[in-house]
């Protein structure tokens, strides 16, 4: 059984021309890249939908483009917009902050199309004993998910430097939380990662 008190909070970023997957600019164009941005948000909240939990859309810069309004009506979640500051401070203040009844929350972006239903419910699972911390590994030394029974930090973590992982575990090791970890997972940064998503049919061609 799923325990229903882990709640899913994904982050995204609205699919605005020249503001989302720039790494991608190159190969597809602005637009094009935006088109990306757009599927990926959609796939990512099929999937935490489907994972039968509760599921809110924390969103950048704000919550007024026309897809997340979209997605709010379709699958009758809450939107928030992040906080300011950077995404440690985000993701610290989403681990934190929870309503009644939810024990723990589990934070996931949209840029991994590999995330199945079946991978968010056991990191859900993971979740229960009250000292564990969960992190999903990307292949480039982030990660693509981190969760928390209990409020955290993360200061003092180079973001997009290819360490941040590395960091993180060290940071919630500090502060005595057992961490379990599973790897694997691809970020989509870069054409190489398009290409490989849409051989995989995770995305479909813009």
């Amino acid at each position: 059984m799923l325990p229903d008190t882990v709640l899913i909070r994904v982050f995204a970023r609205a699919p605005l021309a020249g503001h989302c997957k720039t790494r991608l600019i190159p190969a597809v164009g602005a637009r094009g890249a935006a088109r990306v941005q757009q599927q990926l948000c959609r796939r990512t909240l099929a999937t935490a939908t489907a994972t039968g939990l509760p599921v809110e859309l924390w969103t950048a810069p704000d919550s007024g483009h026309p897809l997340f309004t979209a997605l709010r009506r379709q699958y009758g979640i809450t939107l928030r917009r992040q906080p300011r500051g950077d995404l440690g401070h985000r993701m610290a203040i989403a681990l934190s902050q929870r309503p009644t009844g939810v024990a723990a929350v589990l934070v996931i972006g949209t840029d991994a199309p590999g995330l199945t239903v079946a991978t968010l419910q056991a990191a859900a699972r993971a979740l229960q004993p009250a000292e564990r911390a969960v992190l999903l590994l990307a292949a480039d030394g982030g990660f693509v998910a981190i969760g928390s029974r209990r409020a955290v930090h993360l200061r003092a973590v180079a973001w997009s430097s290819g360490r941040e992982a590395a960091q993180t575990l060290r940071r919630l090791r500090q502060q005595g939380l057992d961490v379990l970890q599973q790897g694997g997972y691809r970020d989509l940064d870069e054409p190489a990662d398009l290409r490989a998503a849409r051989r995989a049919g995770q995305l479909l061609r813009v």
